[in-house]
């Protein structure tokens, strides 16, 4: 069972989240707050799995609170939504540690999706975010070249998947792969690739078939 603590300053939002959530066997919603502050509280006296996080509160702010709920070595993750998809509001966050970064007009099923996901280990954004991180990063001239990288074909076709945004799930099925020999060939590749996340493991991809 994930654990759940819902920050939003709206009441109505908050509720239509609860709702959501309650509604899944597999996920429970264990409080909420209405600002940063009784966030970072909430945190400490509830102990939640992930923290489903507003940026745009009043006082304390989803990214300061972020960046305090992250602070300790066993603390829970933190997946913003927000309605800002702009560079803005997407760089501070992920500085302060959030592990994922999703619009509010996200698909029910599709957020549902991202809270397993980000409690998997993946590093998680909206399919338009994504796109954009992997453009910009394509974009930075880099004056580095890489030695090549000895890949099994395996390996290869995972890339593939991770370059077009793929989840682990979506990859598996698509291979005809468990999950678990997903995860075992991403840990190879960022190893073998140096690539420490899942976006900069994406521009590698692309990188590769340009």
């Amino acid at each position: 069972m994930i654990r759940v603590l819902l920050v939003d300053d709206q009441r109505l939002v908050r509720a239509g989240l609860r709702m959501l959530v309650e509604e899944t066997a597999d996920l429970a919603v264990v409080g909420e707050a209405a600002d940063g502050v009784a966030a970072v509280r909430a945190v400490a006296e509830l102990s939640p799995d992930l923290v489903l996080m507003d940026l745009r509160m009043p006082g304390m702010d989803g990214v300061e609170a972020t960046r305090q709920i992250t602070a300790g070595t066993d603390g829970p993750k933190v997946l913003v939504l927000t309605t800002f998809d702009d560079d803005e509001h997407l760089y501070p966050a992920l500085a302060a540690g959030a592990s994922g970064y999703l619009v509010k007009d996200t698909e029910p099923d599709a957020l549902l999706s991202a809270i397993r996901r980000v409690m998997d280990g993946e590093l998680l954004f909206s399919p338009s975010l994504l796109h954009r991180l992997v453009q910009r990063a394509l974009d930075t001239p880099t004056e580095t070249t890489s030695a090549p990288v000895d890949l099994t074909p395996r390996e290869l076709d995972v890339l593939s998947l991770v370059g077009e945004g793929f989840s682990n799930a979506e990859i598996a099925q698509r291979l005809n792969l468990g999950v678990t020999t997903v995860k075992k060939h991403l840990v190879q590749l960022m190893d073998k690739t140096g690539c420490d996340n899942r976006v900069r493991l994406a521009v590698f991809a692309v990188r590769r078939t340009r």
